[in-house]
């Protein structure tokens, strides 16, 4: 039977406490907040990630402090991230490979990135290029592509790291070339991967637009496609590899974002977006992003959600067909 007392009695202790949450989100934040980049100062999460915080302190008068925390390939300053305190005071940035790939490629993560991380939002997206030491003798990724199947194996290329997004990027690019097989070389990093490949020590890589765009222009490397669905503004001279004769819908995008730890709350995980999002659409922020090959995406929490739902199963796949894994 309806109780009209105790409906009342309920509104009436609730609606304090909702009100108080409304007033919190609202005034968020009050006080400094700390954004973990799980990487060392000077990379390209760093730049994006100080671009788009420094305008949110702006706005909002307070101040994002930047902590590096660098180690296993974000995976160190993640987990701190995820183990803070849930209340919007610290964010964790991120890219596509620490964030979908590594779960693929680790077997004992320290954190569950479904439980202990919600998104806030894409900050930014930047493709891959797939470029060659000019010596190779492939013009474009259809000659590449029948270079490799007349020498399987013979082709040799570079990627920081077992299990890094230029590793998974390349496996990704043999199985929908039909199983081609090229050797892989591991490096420590971007910078000895691009000094060796200018050297002639290998002959293939996929890195980031950001890092080729001057040694392709220098022409100490050949640009064979963009790893995108379309040419980039910042370089709209390389093809896609698509265009140039590789596999359709081929992309190697990696994405960068903020995340805060599992369990904040949803006024305060809908204020961080749109402090974020907000910076991002000033035009300084888009003008940094865009000039060093970062397209600037700013979605919401949801739609972001979606993104890491999708590339974590899409590693998957890549990574159980290559047998890839990381002890």
């Amino acid at each position: 039977m309806f109780n009209i007392n105790r409906m009342l009695y309920f509104s009436l202790s609730v609606l304090p406490a909702l009100a108080c949450s409304l007033v919190f989100a609202q005034a968020y934040p009050v006080k400094p907040v700390r954004v973990i980049v799980p990487f060392p100062a000077g990379g390209g999460l760093d730049m994006i990630v100080r671009t788009v915080t420094s305008k949110m302190g702006d706005n909002t008068k307070q101040a994002f402090v930047i902590e590096n925390r660098g180690g296993a390939n974000g995976i160190i300053g993640m987990d701190a991230g995820a183990k803070s305190a849930p209340d919007g005071y610290t964010l964790i940035s991120a890219t596509t490979g620490s964030t979908t790939i590594n779960p693929n490629v680790h077997p004992k993560m320290p954190f569950d990135v479904n439980r202990d991380l919600l998104a806030i939002t894409n900050l930014g997206e930047a493709p891959f290029v797939m470029v060659c030491h000019p010596s190779l003798a492939a013009r474009d990724v259809r000659e590449l592509v029948s270079l490799a199947k007349s020498r399987p194996g013979d082709l040799n290329y570079g990627a920081p790291g077992i299990g890094s997004i230029n590793h998974l990027g390349m496996e990704l690019f043999s199985q929908l070339s039909g199983g081609i097989r090229m050797q892989h070389v591991t490096f420590k990093g971007s910078a000895p991967l691009l000094v060796d490949l200018i050297g002639g020590h290998v002959m293939l890589a996929l890195d980031s637009i950001q890092a080729t765009t001057p040694h392709i222009r220098g022409r100490r490397l050949r640009a064979l496609g963009l790893a995108a669905p379309k040419r980039s503004p910042v370089a709209p001279e390389i093809p896609t590899v698509t265009e140039a004769g590789g596999p359709a819908g081929y992309e190697l995008i990696s994405w960068y974002a903020l995340f805060v730890p599992g369990g904040t709350p949803p006024d305060i995980v809908a204020r961080a977006n749109a402090e974020a999002v907000k910076a991002l659409s000033s035009n300084d922020v888009r003008e940094r992003l865009i000039s060093t090959g970062v397209a600037p995406v700013g979605n919401s929490a949801a739609e972001f959600a979606a993104v890491v739902k999708a590339d974590l199963a899409k590693w998957a796949k890549v990574v159980r067909v290559a047998g890839v894994k990381v002890e």
